[in-house]
């Protein structure tokens, strides 16, 4: 092996292919076109004296011996992210992007509205909220930091449950005008509820109203929880919430809340290495401090 050979344009277009999965898809990513990638490929292969990917009709996918150089590449980008940083800021203060991805509703509902106190504390830091109903792949950098309701399993990530928060049946004033209003568990069945439309369902987590109560009735279904909740505040029926919604902020009530009790924990996820590039680093420790004081895990 000749490290004189080495060169970051190369391992950087390395670490592209690796998280694109072609080399068309890292071109696309990188501005270049397909035969440049694979020159820049096929000269790191030339210096590491070794093949680092496995090809097939459907893209590529590194070996075992790039899945070594991968972990060590991605080492070097985090703390070329962190020198960047400090010398294009020219200060100790934390600045740049970064992408938090979650689920809609704890990100239209609750998170939107403590990153804008984020903000104040951290004007130099710009968060991109991105929302997903799937799993996002923190190791192909879908996304600095991920926020989910279930524990995320991979590569090289730094994982940790960060809270727990409690969900409640709310109805609107105008639903329990008409309906009245349950006051055993017993009587939720002859009420009707908004719910998520099952076959829709990716993330098996939200499957929280039938932990409150067996083949509920439901009378409108979504794969919104804002369109639920707001089908609720329009009467359509009992809805289940997570408390971080604050939905009587929207004229809902709660239902039951004594003797309902479904809990669900949130879990933070983040590439191992990035987690050590300032602004991101500084992220993670507002939404952890954030979470323990609120929801404690």
């Amino acid at each position: 092996m000749n490290l004189n050979r080495l060169s970051w344009d190369d391992l950087r277009v390395f670490l592209a292919v690796a998280r694109a999965g072609s080399f068309s898809n890292a071109g696309r990513s990188l501005g270049m076109d397909h035969a440049t990638v694979g020159r820049r490929v096929s000269a790191l292969e030339f210096a590491v004296e070794t093949p680092l990917f496995e090809r097939d009709r459907h893209g590529c996918r590194v070996n075992a011996q790039g899945r070594t150089i991968l972990a060590h590449v991605e080492a070097i980008e985090a703390n070329l992210l962190a020198l960047t940083d400090t010398l294009q800021n020219g200060t100790p203060a934390p600045a740049g992007p970064v992408r938090v991805a979650t689920m809609e509703g704890i990100a239209s509902l609750y998170l939107s509205e403590q990153f804008a106190r984020f903000k104040r504390a951290q004007p130099g830091i710009t968060i991109e909220l991105v929302t997903s109903s799937h799993d996002v792949r923190i190791s192909q950098r879908e996304a600095d930091i991920f926020l989910s309701f279930f524990e995320p399993h991979g590569l090289n990530l730094d994982v940790s449950r960060v809270g727990r928060f409690p969900l409640h049946l709310y109805a609107s004033e105008d639903y329990l005008g008409r309906y009245g209003t349950p006051l055993t568990v017993d009587a939720l069945r002859n009420h009707v509820f908004v719910g998520y439309i099952d076959d829709l369902i990716q993330l098996d987590a939200v499957r929280w109203l039938d932990e409150a109560i067996a083949e509920p009735a439901i009378a409108f279904y979504s794969s919104s929880m804002l369109a639920q909740m707001f089908a609720a505040v329009a009467g359509a029926g009992i809805v289940m919430l997570p408390a971080f919604a604050h939905a009587e902020r929207f004229g809902l009530a709660p239902v039951l809340p004594q003797l309902i009790k479904v809990h669900r924990d949130i879990w933070v996820s983040t590439h191992q290495y990035l987690s050590r590039v300032p602004r991101i680093k500084t992220v993670l420790a507002f939404l952890k401090d954030t979470f323990a004081t609120e929801f404690p895990a």
